[in-house]
């Protein structure tokens, strides 16, 4: 019956076809979670979607419009974060990650790590330890959405899970303490005993394996043994990374400066918000721009494929990595150009740079360009949560 069901009409969208099949293994997890214990419906906001049911948290605390809250599919834990997480040498993790595959690159104070997508396309959220520091490493396939929070609350560490829920197709995470739920893109608490907090976000950018193992020969890189048996490796929203698809589960406003499906680099300077239309800084390969006072440099090297298209990742189409930088060292501001080979190029002192940031010859070989938040998302997805958000257009500072 599952089979028949995925192939039908109805369920012809990728991203339909993963969260049904989840949906249907599950539907004893959900009975269980809604079971004793729960709230009961009857206690909930009458715009809240019944599902909100499943998280023993203060439902009148809230900051958002309950009813833009939908259910994905899965019920809460469905998809199952990874909360013991063991990692291998690079040298390891070569056998079963493909060179251009992509991962999320995270690197706190003198530790560097490797997420690949292959896994967290089927997790969603890591949480971990890095250099003493408590993370949670997330990842919305449905918004390309890729972010790293420190998951400290009060002093204390918390683990995050997946809620089940969505908002403006975004990933809607909770926090195992309270249960208040938390928005992937912004961080930010929006029901529950916390709803208003956010949490502090560490910068990480999506490179290929290849990129991150030659820039971090001795980086620990996550394992295949979560605890979980997934087919890693596979795509399981085989089709989706498609300018011309509609977003799954989005029911916001859309904004004509970009189509819905395309990609954004969306950087965030406190309070300031800026998106560089792949097109462009593919194009380009390097953008000079200044936002909030702060000279910036963009980077878009080619080497890393869409974990979202082909049904097998490896052999997805190729999207390339994206790096934003401050491009200030010693006092002076670095102009670039791209060399080849993913590399750049400063015409300062002729020193050689990675899609990291990181300069690996000429007199300024060691230096690291100070890290500028951002990510890599579908355009609907970063105006949803950013109507306000300035669109790169060329030579335009903001």
């Amino acid at each position: 019956m599952a089979a028949d069901l995925a192939s039908s009409p109805m369920t012809d969208s990728p991203s339909v076809q993963h969260r049904l099949v989840f949906v249907l293994g599950l539907v004893g997890l959900w009975i269980v979670s809604v079971a004793p214990g729960a709230r009961a419906q009857s206690s909930l906001p009458p715009d809240a979607p019944p599902a909100l049911q499943q998280f023993d948290t203060a439902y009148s605390k809230h900051n958002i419009d309950l009813s833009t809250l939908m259910s994905g599919g899965p019920p809460k834990d469905g998809i199952p974060s990874v909360d013991d997480p063991a990692f291998v040498s690079v040298g390891e993790a070569s056998r079963w990650v493909a060179p251009e595959e992509p991962v999320i690159l995270l690197e706190h104070k003198g530790t560097a790590r490797a997420y690949p997508l292959q896994i967290l396309t089927h997790h969603e959220i890591v949480n971990d330890r890095v250099a003493g520091t408590p993370v949670a490493v997330t990842f919305c396939p449905l918004c390309y959405s890729a972010l790293v929070f420190e998951r400290t609350l009060d002093g204390e560490p918390v683990e995050f899970g997946v809620s089940g829920l969505l908002r403006n197709s975004d990933l809607v995470m909770y926090d195992r303490k309270t249960e208040t739920l938390w928005q992937q893109l912004t961080g930010k608490a929006i029901v529950g005993d916390l709803a208003g907090r956010t949490l502090k976000q560490l910068p990480s950018q999506i490179v290929s394996f290849r990129q991150f193992s030659t820039t971090h020969p001795d980086g620990a890189v996550l394992s295949r043994d979560t605890g979980h048996d997934r087919p890693y490796g596979r795509n399981p929203y085989a089709g989706y990374d498609d300018i011309d698809n509609k977003p799954f589960a989005y029911r916001g406003p859309t904004d004509d400066r970009l189509p819905p499906m395309a990609k954004v680099v969306a950087v965030t300077i406190g309070d300031r918000y800026k998106a560089y239309p792949h097109s462009k800084t593919e194009e380009k390969r390097v953008l000079h721009d200044t936002v909030a006072g702060r000279p910036l440099a963009v980077f878009h090297a080619p080497g890393a494929v869409s974990a979202l298209d082909a049904a097998e990742i490896a052999e997805s189409k190729e999207t390339g990595s994206t790096g934003v930088f401050d491009r200030r060292v010693d006092g002076r501001t670095l102009t670039f150009s791209y060399v080849d080979d993913g590399r750049f190029e400063d015409e300062n002192t002729g020193s050689t740079w990675t899609v990291t940031g990181k300069a690996v010859d000429g007199p300024l070989e060691g230096t690291q360009l100070d890290r500028v938040q951002h990510g890599d998302y579908f355009a609907f997805a970063w105006f949803a949560f950013r109507p306000e958000a300035a669109l790169y257009s060329d030579g335009g500072a903001s």
